[in-house]
């Protein structure tokens, strides 16, 4: 699966990152081993890696240790294999943080197409071609790898399956991320991409991918995705818990500066010749919605008062239809970032959908207020508000959710 945040312009066609390799006469591919007090595990799984790719992997390549500033003797294997292996090189950075350890390799690094992977070698080593083979002809900016498609086999325990989900769903309800899996440590970038993004990445650990990710997707990079077969390393030195609350002050970065304005995906998206994607997140969607719905509440109340002589429910109906295409357009535009006639005509036909259910609670408002009393003017307005109100938040549930859900907007053309 390749999600694509924007598909404005198309960006111009790029050449093979082999071409550019053999040019320069450096790596195609640098595969990056974060470190972290891994004596027992490292240079077993360094020969493994080793081996497959030069058994396996068609293109020239490195593998780069990034250590961690290891207090046992990781540093010491590290250098050991760099002196045994050509294609190994071993580099030792003073401060701990997986993201700070990409971000200084592969800002340095001359290869055309960059990787990661976890040292537990809990990926399935056969989906490395497949991940990296986009980068290399061009077609995708970034590749990962998911333990959350069909496709993959995964071995782990409930606890971590559920928490992988709900971070994800977290993920997608707040920053409406399309990416299925953030958090698995098999992913791959190119080059000219990862220099252009990494100054805007601020996260020096765990949150790291999470971020590179969301920047890339609203800056209207496509990502390739790869299901994986997954055996979870169960002597996993991860802090659930506090990796979990950076992660979550993470998010919460990201939403009040994508609300703010401060992260400048649409300068990120004209560097790649592309338009940035929409700003998605929940906060950004809401104030858009309020904003278009407060509008169109007052149209909806102006149209009502001037039908009104043709009667309530008469009014109620010409008024809502009315306003409710004019909304669905509006926020199809500037609430959810969708421009173009793709998909238009589904969008306004399940806007109408809506469109029901907000009727059937003013309409089933005025029915209950008529029955009851012959109420005068303000006092039908003021029921129509609240019934409008209801309306709203089912109406903005029910766009967000269904009509312009970021799953089915893969194919049309985002802002």
């Amino acid at each position: 699966m390749t999600t694509i945040a924007s598909t404005g312009e198309r960006a111009k066609a790029r050449p093979s990152a082999a071409l550019i390799a053999a040019e320069r006469g450096v790596p195609v591919l640098d595969i990056v081993v974060p470190v972290y007090n891994e004596q027992a595990a490292l240079a077993d799984s360094i020969h493994r890696l080793h081996e497959h790719l030069t058994r396996d992997f068609p293109f020239t390549f490195r593998i780069t240790i990034a250590d961690n500033a290891s207090v046992d003797a990781t540093p010491l294997i590290a250098e050991a294999l760099a002196g045994e292996l050509a294609e190994v090189r071993a580099i030792r950075l003073e401060q701990k943080g997986r993201g700070r350890a990409l971000h200084v390799v592969w800002e340095e690094s001359d290869a055309p197409v960059l990787a990661y992977m976890d040292v537990d070698l809990s990926t399935d080593l056969a989906a490395l071609a497949p991940l990296v083979a986009p980068l290399i002809s061009g077609h995708s900016d970034l590749a990962i790898g998911t333990r959350l498609d069909h496709g993959s086999r995964v071995v782990r325990g409930a606890k971590r399956e559920a928490i992988s989900r709900c971070y994800n769903l977290i993920l997608r309800s707040t920053l409406a991320a399309r990416f299925s899996d953030a958090q698995c440590g098999f992913k791959a970038i190119r080059s000219d991409v990862a220099r252009r993004l990494l100054p805007y990445v601020r996260d020096t650990g765990w949150f790291f991918d999470t971020e590179l990710l969301v920047l890339a997707e609203r800056s209207g990079l496509r990502i390739h995705e790869v299901p994986v077969d997954w055996i979870d390393d169960p002597d996993s030195r991860v802090d659930i818990i506090a990796t979990a609350l950076a992660d979550l002050k993470g998010i919460a970065r990201l939403v009040k500066g994508f609300a703010r304005g401060e992260i400048p995906v649409q300068a990120i998206g004209a560097q790649f010749g592309r338009g940035a994607g929409a700003s998605r997140s929940l906060l950004g969607q809401t104030v858009h919605f309020g904003v278009i719905g407060a509008l169109s509440t007052l149209a909806y109340l102006a149209l009502f008062l001037l039908l009104h002589p043709l009667g309530a429910q008469p009014a109620n109906l010409i008024a809502l239809l009315a306003t409710a295409l004019a909304n669905t357009a509006a926020n199809r535009r500037f609430t959810f970032g969708v421009r173009g006639r793709a998909g238009a005509a589904r969008h306004q036909f399940e806007g109408l959908v809506v469109f029901a259910v907000g009727l059937g609670l003013t309409s089933g408002a005025l029915a209950m207020l008529h029955n009851v009393t012959d109420p005068p003017r303000l006092l039908e307005l003021a029921v129509l508000v609240l019934a409008n109100l209801a309306a709203t938040v089912v109406r903005f549930v029910l766009l967000r959710g269904w009509v312009f859900h970021p799953g089915r907007a893969d194919k049309e053309e985002l802002r």
